[in-house]
């Protein structure tokens, strides 16, 4: 019995060694599998036990795969193997190139806990095997291309903890059993086209923290079951249809940081019982139907950051227990019905960056204390009925962005003091009022401000010659006053609509088309001398005489140039047809466009200035249309590199091999040219231009709207190229705005990469001087190390996203002498100056989100730009932050 009870243990021993053993062998052959399809870096090399791969977690045993994550590796291909790996519990393939269905087999994972397929894209329908899933916790299929409806299928996912679908085109309303998951906490379903109400369930079984479902269909009344539990921290559901009001159980939520519900139909009065929201920070109901008081309950929540409530119904003064809101740092209340003043104790908030009472009926005058708010950067008070005089005092308001007094019943002198504000940039509304006497000469002193309109008042006198100190003047107004005198010879008067000038009977000169003649010199008889009339006579008489004498000379030259063009044009034709350059070598590296592509219209293209779309560092760039239709961009490398063409053999080398790099944010050649001494790179063209041109020049334009969502993405794209060239051991030679292009849909490609294996300073193929870059995005150690670095390359992105968020150039005489961007930006605490001071103030003011997103931005920038290479983040981990700054 002994012998046989032995024979036992060893057998099931053995079996379970054996199971083991073909358990371990199956998840290694499925990893290869997997391999083949989407090919992870570093998979199966020198032999390594499979467990140590990247993004592999293996159970305690070391024999079956219980994790895999592979987030933000550019992967792609089919996925469906991995439903092979039985023991997976984790499963991360976020931030990836996966097209086409969800695999169905992923139903078959049943110890399946977290499944994040996030930020691809995959289509078609969300599988309804995944509701087999009975042991999943978290599950988010956000921003992909997913249709149709929430299958009731995933009812089954009792153990669902975060359930996330955002950004898809998922329709049909939101299924009543997702009331009734019990350990429901996240559930975020924005930016679809789900309509019908939110279940009244919801919320009500489960410990609901997050639900934002912002920018869809949605209606009815907000249901009281989310706050049931008193759990909710975020509330999200602005950009919908919801009425009725905010429910009072909203009270319940103590912990609620942030609350909005925007840019609906909800009508009625705000419960008073947010104030027993201690937690709030962010509350938000603009672009509603709600009227009533502003409750002053708000004053509880000492949390509060952000109140807006713009464009209601609210009525009522100004509740002055608002000034109790230590931390506040936005009161937007524009475009509701408020009457009274500004009350006094919200002008001692040392905190508040902005205040909106734009278009209500306030009635009051401007207070002298209005600049007590120490860091007040934009004061909106126009569209109201406001009286009385502008107080000298707002000359202390020195951090101002922006001061909007229009269409007011203000008094008196614009105050002198107004010029102080040296940090005015985005405008200055005085328009629409009754104020009188001369325009103070000190404006002048605003050498940042972008708009100035003082028109539809009774301003007399001359318009000072000092407003020519005013720089960065687009859009100016002076329209509808009493002023006199010649306009100043300044651009951006003379660039201005003469509509800009009308209505003031003594102004002449450019753009109005009044001169400025004897008329206006009559009126100072005591400071000149009459001229006789012989003097007048002789000097006409002169004039006509070089007049007639100069047309005749011009005309003969014209005659003899024309007779020229001619006899060129009918004896030489064949000559110019044999000068034009040999062809030493040419090839397209794509094979469907060699018939496109013709090497002699690529040629005559770059001999042609008006062809030239960009000049960079060591080449310039050409459009070149084909006789096919096709349009190319054409990179003609400058003389200072014609080296390469003397190791053709190894540049073609190299550019084949570039050819078939394979990364969305780069531009890759299609092919090249040689002529005699030069050598053109061949590239598709792409329609938007540079990124230089869409920040500093596109961003100036009366159409330009604000992008900071594109901008952003832009950023992302450039860093992602970027660390991909590390990647593969490639270091850039010129990174810069100028070099980053941008196709039809705003996606960034990075140039210049062939140049960066072409001019190698160590091969020997051209000198560190030709390869230092373009001035303004230069590392400080290349003047000493004379080396073109990794670490180098993350500081000159640091200067493109100080670009991108600040619209400024790299190198700019308002910084002053010796200070490019970088040392204007990581100098601005030594100026007193705050980060909301250096961000373009177009894009930061449009919502406090952006705003914030643009804040963690320039956080990175700064980093980059370390004085110190070694403390500089690699460019792998630039991609990482700013993800997660787009994903927050």
């Amino acid at each position: 019995m002994a012998i046989l009870c032995l024979s036992y243990l060893l057998l099931v021993g053995f079996l379970s060694k054996s199971q083991l053993v073909t358990a371990q062998f199956n998840d290694q052959a499925t990893l290869l599998l997997i391999n083949k399809e989407i090919k992870v870096p570093g998979w199966g090399d020198n032999g390594t036990n499979f467990c140590n791969w990247r993004g592999i977690g293996c159970n305690l045993n070391q024999s079956l795969v219980e994790r895999l994550a592979l987030p933000r590796l550019d992967l792609q291909g089919n996925v469906t193997m991995i439903s092979e790996l039985k023991a997976l519990t984790w499963l991360d393939l976020s931030g990836n190139n996966f097209h086409g269905l969800i695999p169905s087999a992923f139903g078959k994972l049943s110890q399946l806990e977290f499944l994040d397929l996030s930020l691809n894209k995959f289509e078609g329908l969300i599988p309804l095997e995944l509701g087999s899933l009975r042991s999943l916790k978290s599950l988010n299929l956000s921003n992909n291309l997913l249709v149709g409806e929430i299958p009731d299928e995933l009812e089954g996912l009792e153990s669902l903890e975060e359930f996330q679908i955002s950004s898809n085109n998922i329709n049909g309303s939101i299924p009543s059993w997702v009331g009734n998951l019990t350990s429901l906490r996240v559930f975020t379903a924005y930016e679809n086209e789900l309509g019908g109400e939110i279940p009244d369930n919801l919320g009500s079984v489960s410990e609901l923290k997050l639900l934002n479902l912002h920018s869809n269909q949605l209606r009815g009344p907000i249901p009281s079951s989310i706050f049931v539990m008193g759990k909710l921290e975020v509330l999200v559901l602005t950009q919908n249809g919801f009425s009725g009001g905010l429910p009072e159980l909203v009270g319940n939520c103590r912990g609620l940081s942030s609350i909005r519900i925007g840019n609906n139909v909800l009508e009625g009065v705000l419960p008073k019982t947010i104030g027993n929201v201690s937690g709030l920070t962010y509350f938000e109901a603009d672009d509603n139907h709600l009227s009533g008081d502003i409750i002053s309950e708000f004053s509880q929540c000492s949390n509060l950051t952000l109140l807006n409530l713009a464009s209601n119904g609210f009525s009522g003064v100004i509740p002055s227990e608002l000034g109790q809101l230590a931390n506040l740092q936005e009161l937007i209340l524009s475009g509701n019905n408020l009457f009274g003043d500004i009350p006094k104790p919200i002008l001692g908030s040392k905190s508040l960056n902005k205040l909106d009472v734009s278009n209500n009926k306030l009635n009051g005058s401007i207070p002298n204390e209005i600049c007590d708010m120490s860091r007040l950067q934009y004061l909106l008070l126009g569209q109201n009925s406001i009286k009385g005089e502008i107080p000298h005092e707002i000359g202390n308001c020195m951090k101002l962005l922006e001061l909007q007094m229009g269409s007011n019943y203000l008094t008196g002198h614009i105050p002198p003091e107004i010029g102080r504000i040296r940090n005015l940039q985005i405008a200055l509304n005085l328009s629409y009022n009754h104020l009188q006497g001369p325009l103070p000469p000190e404006l002048g002193k605003l050498d940042k401000l972008v708009s100035l309109d003082v028109s539809n008042n009774q301003l007399s006198g001359t318009i000072p010659q000092s407003f020519k100190g005013m720089l960065s003047l687009i859009e100016v107004n002076f329209s509808n006053n009493l002023l006199s005198g010649p306009i100043p010879t300044f651009a951006p008067f003379q660039k201005s609509p003469n509509s800009s000038f009308l209505g003031n009977k003594g102004l002449c000169g450019d753009p109005l088309s009044i001169l400025c003649g004897n008329s206006y010199a009559s009126g100072h008889v005591n400071y000149h001398h009459k001229v006789s009339y012989r003097i007048i006579l002789a000097v006409i008489g002169s004039g006509l005489a070089v007049f007639v004498s100069v047309t005749v000379v011009v005309l003969l030259f014209m005659m003899r140039e024309r007779q020229e063009k001619d006899a060129k044009t009918a004896g030489v034709a064949d000559d110019v047809a044999n000068d034009r350059p040999t062809i030493l070598a040419g090839h397209v590296f794509v094979e469907n466009l060699r018939q496109a592509i013709d090497f002699d219209a690529v040629v005559k293209a770059t001999l042609k200035d008006s062809n030239k779309l960009t000049n960079g560092t060591f080449s310039i760039v050409y459009k070149a249309v084909m006789p096919s239709g096709m349009i190319l961009a054409v990179r003609r490398l400058k003389s200072m590199d014609r080296t390469i063409i003397h190791h053709q053999n190894k540049m073609i080398r190299e550019l084949e091999r570039l050819s078939k790099l394979c990364h969305d944010n780069l531009v890759r050649p299609i092919g090249y040219v040689i002529y005699e001494d030069v050598a053109l790179l061949l590239h598709h063209y792409l329609p938007n231009g540079t990124l230089a041109q869409l920040v500093h020049e596109s961003s100036k334009q009366p159409e330009y709207e604000p992008d900071w969502p594109t901008r952003l993405s832009i950023a992302i794209g450039v860093a992602e190229g970027l660390a991909f060239l590390h990647h593969v051991a490639v270091i850039h030679l010129d990174i810069s705005s100028g070099n980053v292009l941008l196709d039809a849909d705003f996606r960034p490609l990075v140039g210049e990469i062939e140049i960066s294996k072409l001019l190698d300073p160590s091969k020997g193929t051209a000198s560190i001087s030709a390869v230092a870059g373009s001035f303004g995005y230069i590392p400080p150690e290349y003047a000493y190390t004379m080396q073109v670095t990794a670490p180098g390359n993350v500081y000159s992105y640091g200067v493109v996203l100080l670009e991108i968020l600040t619209t400024r150039l790299p190198v700019d005489e308002d910084f002053g002498e010796g200070v490019d961007l970088v040392k204007w930006v990581h100098g601005a605490p030594a100026r007193g100056e705050t980060p909301e001071q250096i961000l373009d103030a177009k894009l930061s003011t449009v919502s406090f989100g952006w705003r914030r997103e643009m804040l963690a931005a320039l956080k990175v920038a700064l980093l980059c730009t370390d004085s110190t290479p070694a403390k500089r983040p690699k460019m792998k981990k630039v991609v990482e932050m700013l993800q997660e700054i787009k994903q927050s």
